[in-house]
């Protein structure tokens, strides 16, 4: 048989991504015709058939990451000489392009609508984030349009982003991997009348930490959080205020910590601000299909495909989340009646297993690469 080289790129993500690696990577490579390789930054390893090429650390910042490490993956990416190549990250773009000259397939896969997140970046001056977002979006889709493939999550405004800008659109979701937490979940005696509310990821304002802090502690709820705080500036502010009492911060958690804290939790909470790209997307939270995996009652922010769903499976609360006096509701509600709670819990766990899981998804990214490759 005569193997394909697969080469997938990130300079922004760790060569341990769930989405990246665990998801993408593992899937193509329990393919026998694919022979495929991670360029990242760190370590070079091999782990689950898949070759991680590392390019090494570096402590550099933003700027600095966007230009030189991007540049350093791309020419370890070259040296492979795969014949099909997937990137991760839009400061890969021009590298996208250079290997398309080249005469390689690529992919984009695009995790977010960059252009619409530009006008969101606090460390972007507000007068210049709208020029930024459009000069950015119309070199993305020069781009788009003479590569082979992109990816991206789920419709936005009912439409696929780069429909127009590109000849392949699919969407792949962030629906999890039943084997990574669906299949750990214990069946355990929570007692919901004391409620205990985790979140894990980003934290900064528009991801809604400061009102989940003010509703838990209004609320009487512990809030679990993970995760570093952006900027740095923001936890501390936020921690010498009397309501960061009921935190209970764990910093960076590995996946074992996240699974330990959602057994620990009984309300799984993701408030974003319905800012920037958040309140117009057709999927949940990477967060949301956790909190169901693990059998948490989900507090969600309010905005319609979020609205639909939970209302179809029933497994949440839906919630103006610049509304702290809702979240506190919400809260107490799954507190007071606990019975429902648990039953939330299990309706979302339903959902996972029959509509929302890695194994729908996986089959849209073989016949993406068989419709590329053909």
């Amino acid at each position: 048989m005569i193997m394909i080289k697969v080469c997938h790129m990130t300079s922004a993500h760790k060569s341990t991504d769930v989405r990246i690696f665990e998801k993408e990577c593992v899937s193509l490579a329990k393919k026998e015709e694919y022979e495929v390789y991670l360029v990242a930054k760190g370590k070079s390893y091999e782990s689950k058939n898949v070759h991680i090429v590392g390019i090494g650390t570096n402590n550099r910042g933003r700027i600095s990451r966007m230009l030189f490490t991007a540049k350093d993956i791309y020419k370890k990416a070259l040296e492979i000489n795969a014949d099909i190549y997937h990137f991760h990250d839009p400061e890969l773009l021009p590298y996208g392009l250079k290997l398309k000259k080249k005469g390689k397939k690529v992919i984009f896969d695009s995790h977010e609508n960059y252009s619409e997140q530009i006008k969101e970046k606090y460390y972007i001056p507000k007068f210049l984030r709208g020029f930024i977002s459009k000069i950015f979006k119309s070199y993305e889709s020069k781009v788009s349009k003479k590569i082979d493939g992109l990816i991206f999550p789920c419709p936005m405004f009912g439409k696929h982003p780069f429909e127009g800008r590109s000849k392949r659109c699919v969407y792949i979701n962030n629906t999890p991997i039943l084997e990574e937490l669906y299949n750990k979940y214990e069946e355990s005696e929570k007692d919901y009348s004391k409620p205990v509310v985790c979140y894990a990821g980003g934290l900064n304002y528009n991801r809604g930490i400061t009102h989940l802090i003010n509703a838990c502690y209004k609320s009487g709820a512990k809030l679990i959080l993970g995760g570093n705080f952006v900027p740095a500036s923001y936890g501390e502010e936020l921690k010498k205020t009397e309501e960061y009492e009921c935190v209970d911060f764990r910093g960076y958690l590995n996946r074992d910590d996240i699974l330990n804290m959602y057994k620990e939790s009984t309300i799984g909470a993701n408030v974003l601000l319905n800012v920037g790209q958040y309140a117009v997307l057709s999927n949940l939270s990477t967060k949301i299909y956790e909190f169901m995996s693990m059998g948490l009652p989900v507090i969600s922010n309010d905005y319609p495909y979020a609205r639909e769903v939970i209302e179809k499976y029933n497994f949440g609360i839906v919630v103006n989340s610049d509304n702290i006096d809702e979240i506190e509701n919400a809260i107490k509600y799954l507190s007071e009646n606990p019975k429902e709670a648990e039953e939330m819990g299990r309706n979302g766990r339903d959902a996972i297993k029959e509509h929302f899981n890695w194994s729908i998804d996986e089959k849209v990214l073989y016949d993406l690469y068989d419709d590329i490759l053909k």
